[in-house]
């Protein structure tokens, strides 16, 4: 059975990327021009055609973004693992409002994949935690969110 494909992310795929969860982007290395993939968390969709993230403005991914656009966010949610494709640039080189040096990229979708094998569904979402002060944490993920949809 053929995956389903969407230009545009769904109502409940963006309720899904509006709420704090672990998200892999694939890009292409600006070196080695091979795939590398990194775990973000700050991520949030801001339509059904555009995803935003912030990452540290050191990271690798900033790199590549610059070098190659194109990118892919595989995401778990709704029982299912989404594959999220589409061409990123970079929004900010250093975010307002947040005390981290974080870059703000943001993702034009071309492309939305159902990509779970065929007969089975996801029961169990993956977690994580933060591993510092829980006040801290929640304060500047707060600050990081605002960031993101302010611009």
């Amino acid at each position: 059975m053929a995956n389903i494909v969407e230009p545009v992310l769904t109502a409940e795929l963006i309720q899904a990327l509006q709420e704090e969860r672990i998200v892999t982007i694939a890009t292409i290395d600006f070196e080695k021009g091979t795939p590398n993939v990194s775990a973000i968390s700050w991520v949030y969709a801001m339509n059904e055609a555009s995803v935003r993230f912030a990452v540290d403005q050191r990271s690798r991914i900033v790199e590549n973004v610059r070098s190659n656009g194109a990118v892919t966010l595989n995401v778990i949610a709704n029982e299912s693992v989404y594959s999220i494709s589409g061409k990123a640039s970079i929004q900010a080189d250093r975010m307002e409002g947040v005390p981290l040096k974080l870059a703000l990229v943001e993702i034009t979708i071309e492309e939305v994949r159902d990509v779970m094998f065929y007969g089975s569904k996801i029961s169990v979402e993956p977690k994580y935690e933060k591993t510092y002060d829980a006040r801290a944490a929640a304060k500047l993920d707060s600050q990081v969110l605002s960031a993101i949809q302010a611009l």
